[in-house]
């Protein structure tokens, strides 16, 4: 049997249907990819470094679950195009997008940034995530069935100095799952934005190193830093990624086009509910 029929065939034995996960390499998509595959989902696991998803798919596959690598661009509408459509082909009718992929800079006054690098920024925040959505969108609202999860972060909720392409972006993406809410509340589709936590994790290192970030948000930094050697990282990884269990799960649906932080507690949001 082929690599890609042993994997169909896997598939079809997952009991959660088809789950994709971006940013899936490391850190925060690395445990939610890992935690869904356990849970029962096929997932196809996409970033631009296809070593790593590589290896998170093996981890999987040891544990006896079943995933896919399938590195692309996700700002590139053929890449993203190419990752779904393949995603269909090997493990099905994607049921879940848990759109993950983020930048941490430019950091430093708007002035002073680089406009081209500040865009980029908006690209991964803003452009990746309309283009899977448009991907995956019209076979969801055909089937009337799926899930959408945005990991955002709390600087959707704040101005911080120094912190514009960021704090744009995520304020960007908590707006997009409202827009997404309105438009499928009759259709099926349920969609969340979350904020993952803090975690030390590749992005953490990368702001913890900036000179930029250095210079213009040192109180951020001395916080980054002491997260470095936090012994409950993995337990915040894993609560991360048990929150996108939950939320996939569909007990939660009524409450689509929300924005939750951890601390958040979900059954306290749907009793608050009107029946």
């Amino acid at each position: 049997m082929s690599e890609v029929s042993e994997v169909r065939e896997a598939s079809r034995r997952a009991t959660k249907g088809a789950a994709i996960v971006t940013g899936a390499g490391r850190g925060f998509g690395k445990a939610i990819a890992k935690r869904l595959a356990r849970e029962g989902y096929a997932v196809a696991l996409t970033a631009r470094t296809e070593s790593q998803i590589a290896e998170v798919a093996a981890e999987i596959g040891r544990e006896g679950a079943w995933a896919v690598a399938l590195a692309g661009d996700v700002t590139d509408g053929q890449d993203v195009a190419r990752v779904v459509q393949e995603a269909q082909r090997q493990l099905g009718p994607i049921t879940l997008l848990v759109n993950n992929a983020g930048v941490p800079g430019p950091f430093g006054p708007i002035w002073a940034v680089d406009p081209e690098e500040w865009w980029a920024s908006q690209a991964v925040h803003i452009r990746a995530p309309l283009l899977f959505l448009r991907a995956v969108l019209p076979g969801m609202t055909q089937r009337r069935a799926g899930r959408i999860i945005i990991v955002a972060a709390k600087a959707s909720r704040l101005v911080a100095a120094n912190l514009s392409a960021y704090c744009v972006g995520k304020i960007a993406q908590t707006r997009i799952v409202e827009e997404v809410a309105v438009e499928t509340r009759e259709l099926g589709i349920a969609a969340f934005a979350i904020d993952p936590g803090f975690v030390f994790t590749e992005l953490a290192a990368q702001t913890m190193n900036s000179p930029a970030a250095q210079r213009w948000l040192p109180g951020m930094v001395a916080r980054v830093r002491e997260k470095q050697e936090d012994p409950n990282a993995e337990g915040h990884l894993a609560l991360c990624a048990q929150r996108c269990v939950d939320l996939a799960c569909g007990r939660y649906d009524r409450l689509s086009g929300r924005y939750f932080e951890m601390s958040d507690d979900l059954e306290q949001a749907l009793g608050a509910l009107p029946e």
